[in-house]
């Protein structure tokens, strides 16, 4: 697996955030994913470079294309990740919210 540091600097940049977006749709060359953007044909490759080392995508050879997809492994890892933290969110707020009904009560009079 690819670190999770990886992962969240390829996350970081809103145009690989878009590319991935894209790519939700089905595989693309480059020349097909640069199509939206304002940007150079290798400046969108040093992009998918950067979500490929990080795992994210991958690249197929067919002939001389090479068309990227997505790479699920790599989202259900970060998913792995955060549920560890969403377990912890929940058990704190179902705290708060065991505090706020008895502050409640005591500030209701019967």
């Amino acid at each position: 697996m690819h670190s999770l540091d990886s992962v969240f600097h390829a996350l970081s940049d809103p145009t690989r955030r878009a590319i991935l977006a894209r790519l939700v749709d089905g595989e693309a060359t480059v020349d097909q994913i640069t199509v939206p953007f304002t940007m150079s044909q290798p400046s969108i490759s040093r992009h998918l470079k950067v979500l490929e080392q990080a795992g994210l995508i991958s690249t197929r050879i067919d002939g001389t294309s090479r068309p990227r997809r997505i790479e699920p492994a790599a989202f259900t890892a970060i998913e792995d990740w955060l549920e560890r933290y969403r377990t912890v969110w929940q058990a704190n707020y179902a705290r708060l919210d065991s505090v706020l009904d008895d502050l409640k009560q005591e500030d209701d009079p019967l």
